[in-house]
C-alpha cells in the first residue's frame, strides 16, 4: 500500500473558488492554488457515479493531486437496530470501492456511537461491523486503506486509543487523525506540541514507523464546548494550535496528506501549508 515522501496539503472537497464546480474542475483548482491533495466529500451521499470515476481518476493523475474520501455521516457501526447496522456496513462499503475506482489511496469515516453500551462491548461490536466489510472489499480487490476517524464528541466512538487499537486487529485499517477533533473532545487538551507529539509517537510506537508515512491527516479550527465538538472554524476564530502542530510533523518526519476542512477551506489549506514550509 501507498507510502509518501512528503507531506501533502489540500482541501476538503471542491475548493470554493472553483469555476463551474465539480471534482473534475475541483482537481484542477486545487493544483493552480499550489495545493496537492483534495478529499473526495461523500458525507452526504456518494455523489460520483461509477461511470465517472475514471474521469476523477484521470485528473487526479494528470494534475498530481492526491485523493482521499470521507464516507457519510450516516454510519454507526454499533447501531442497536440491525437494519442501520446493515445500511451502516454498506455505507463504508460503497464510499471505500467508489473512492478506490477514483484513485484515492485512503478512506475515512466516523465509526458511531456508544449508545450507552460500555467501550469494550461497543469496540468489539465494531471490529466485527468493520472486518465483514473488509472482507467484502477484500474478496472484490479494493485495495484502499479504511480509516475509523477520531471523533469529536465523547459520545462517540473514536478516542485515539480505541482507532489505534482497530488498526493493529484489523488488516488494511489505519487511523484518520483529526487533530481538531482530538482538541475538542478533550475540552481543549491535544494542543501543545508536548500533546501534539505524544499522538505521533504513540502511532509510531504501536503501529510502527510506516504509520508515519501513510497519514491521513485532518486539521481545522474548531468550536467546542463541555460536551466536545460544535463545528468547525477558520483558524483566525479558533484557539487551536496550528503552528506548533505543523512543527511537530517537521520534527517527526511526518508523511502523507493533510486535508483542511475549515469553511476556508483553501486559505486555511495554504496557510497550513505555509506554516509547515516555514516550520
Amino acid at each position: 500500500m501507498k507510502k509518501f515522501d512528503e507531506l501533502f496539503f489540500g482541501t476538503a472537497g471542491i475548493p470554493a473558488s472553483t469555476q463551474r464546480p465539480d471534482t473534475v474542475n475541483g482537481i484542477a483548482r486545487v493544483k493552480e492554488l499550489g495545493l496537492s491533495a483534495m478529499e473526495l466529500e461523500f458525507v452526504q451521499n456518494v455523489n460520483i457515479k461509477e461511470d465517472k470515476a475514471p474521469l476523477v481518476r484521470e485528473a487526479a493523475e494528470k494534475n498530481g493531486v492526491f485523493l482521499t474520501c470521507h464516507g457519510q455521516y450516516f454510519i454507526n457501526l454499533n447501531s442497536l437496530d440491525e437494519k442501520k447496522l446493515e445500511a451502516s456496513k454498506e455505507r463504508v462499503y460503497i464510499a471505500a470501492k467508489r473512492a478506490f475506482q477514483c484513485g484515492a489511496w485512503s478512506m475515512c469515516f466516523h465509526p458511531g456511537f456508544y449508545q450507552g453500551k460500555p467501550a469494550g462491548e461497543t469496540f468489539q461490536t465494531v471490529k466485527q461491523a468493520l472486518s465483514e466489510v473488509l472482507e467484502r472489499l477484500k474478496s472484490e480487490g479494493v485495495n484502499i486503506w479504511v480509516r475509523p476517524e477520531t471523533t469529536g464528541k465523547p459520545t462517540q466512538f473514536g478516542s485515539l486509543e480505541e482507532i489505534v487499537d482497530l488498526s493493529l486487529e484489523l488488516e488494511n485499517v489505519l487511523p484518520c487523525i483529526d487533530f481538531s477533533h482530538l482538541y475538542a473532545r478533550s475540552n481543549g487538551k491535544y494542543n501543545s506540541t508536548e500533546e501534539f507529539s505524544f499522538v505521533l509517537g504513540f502511532l509510531e510506537e504501536k503501529l510502527g514507523k510506516d504509520a508515519l508515512t501513510r497519514l491521513h491527516l485532518h486539521v481545522q479550527g474548531v468550536e467546542f464546548s463541555e460536551k466536545g465538538e460544535k463545528r468547525h472554524l477558520p483558524f483566525s476564530e479558533s484557539g487551536f494550535n496550528y503552528k506548533d502542530l505543523v512543527k511537530v510533523l517537521r520534527d517527526f518526519s511526518a508523511k502523507g496528506t493533510v486535508i483542511c476542512e475549515s469553511p476556508l477551506m483553501e486559505e486555511d489549506a495554504l496557510i497550513l501549508q505555509k506554516a509547515y514550509k516555514k516550520a
